[in-house]
């Protein structure tokens, strides 16, 4: 039996070259897609993939081709969201072809592929030692899927990412340097000092950080229509990420309903959080148009 150190070169596998391979696949997928927005947060619980939806609807109103690329595996939420629970990739004469919601919005998130009661597995040859097997798993998956996904023209791209400040470094570097990253918080000491990890982190990589969204920015009274705060100012205290903000979201118990029935909220009941995410959608197009 040959040991490790009685390998030459990669063993005849041509691992290199497959690697290359892949990532030519992947860059010619995304050759006609203009901008690459990736949307992080510090931690989990902050709205990020409900606002990820909410952002690709107010783009999609700018008259935008938009896609949604749903980044984490095993927590999708872009398949609930979009109303494409089941519904597959099909296959086209250039790749699978994301399913579109009712809104015209391409997403491709493994929600489409799995039931909500499932979670991905991934079996490891190393027992109890799966915890380093599986990053490397989940990104090998999402690397196949990229490159086989036909996209079309798309102005933007976002990609809803797992939580975590690790996490949203690991992107980076799968992602590219062409994928700029906006960051998710709420109003409170803890997100924002979690959020600022996230920052630290990606001040490592090449990729541009535009700045942070403060989600969950008071809620919508539903009976006197106002915006009400939701967090004390004891919590939402002097911790800033120390990256621009811009912009801030209300929360509407209304468009959380809406987000889970997989439907787009109506514009007549949207209200604060309709022009509030417009705002920010129409600032973040000119972060994206004007990167100087």
């Amino acid at each position: 039996m040959k040991s490790y150190f009685d390998i030459v070169g990669d063993g005849g596998s041509n691992i290199v070259g497959q690697v290359v391979a892949r990532q030519e696949a992947i860059d010619a997928r995304l050759a006609a897609v203009r901008h690459m927005l990736a949307i992080g947060s510090g931690k989990g619980g902050v709205g990020k993939s409900t606002l990820t939806m909410q952002l690709a609807l107010a783009l999609k109103a700018r008259g935008m081709q938009v896609g949604i690329l749903d980044a984490d595996l095993n927590g999708p939420s872009q398949a609930r969201l979009a109303g494409l629970a089941g519904a597959p990739l099909v296959p086209g004469p250039q790749g699978l072809i994301p399913p579109r919601g009712a809104a015209g919005i391409a997403v491709l998130s493994m929600g489409t592929l799995l039931p909500e009661s499932r979670a991905l597995e991934f079996d490891s040859v190393a027992g109890g030692e799966s915890h380093v097997w599986r990053p490397a798993r989940e990104f090998s998956a999402l690397a196949e899927l990229l490159a086989t996904v036909h996209w079309g023209p798309l102005d933007v791209l976002l990609v809803d990412l797992p939580p975590g400040a690790d996490r949203t470094f690991q992107y980076a570097e799968f992602l590219g340097k062409r994928a700029q990253f906006v960051l998710v918080t709420i109003p409170s000491e803890l997100s924002r000092g979690v959020v600022a990890r996230s920052v630290a982190a990606l001040r490592k990589a090449p990729n541009r950080l535009l700045g942070y969204i403060e989600n969950m920015k008071g809620y919508l009274c539903p009976e006197c229509q106002t915006v009400k705060p939701l967090f004390s100012s004891a919590e939402a205290g002097d911790a800033r990420p120390g990256v621009p903000c811009l912009g801030s979201v209300p929360f509407d118990p209304e468009l959380a309903a809406a987000c889970d029935a997989g439907t787009p909220m109506p514009e007549a009941a949207a209200g604060p959080v309709l022009a509030a995410t417009r705002s920010l959608a129409d600032s973040i197009l000119r972060h994206l148009e004007n990167p100087s």
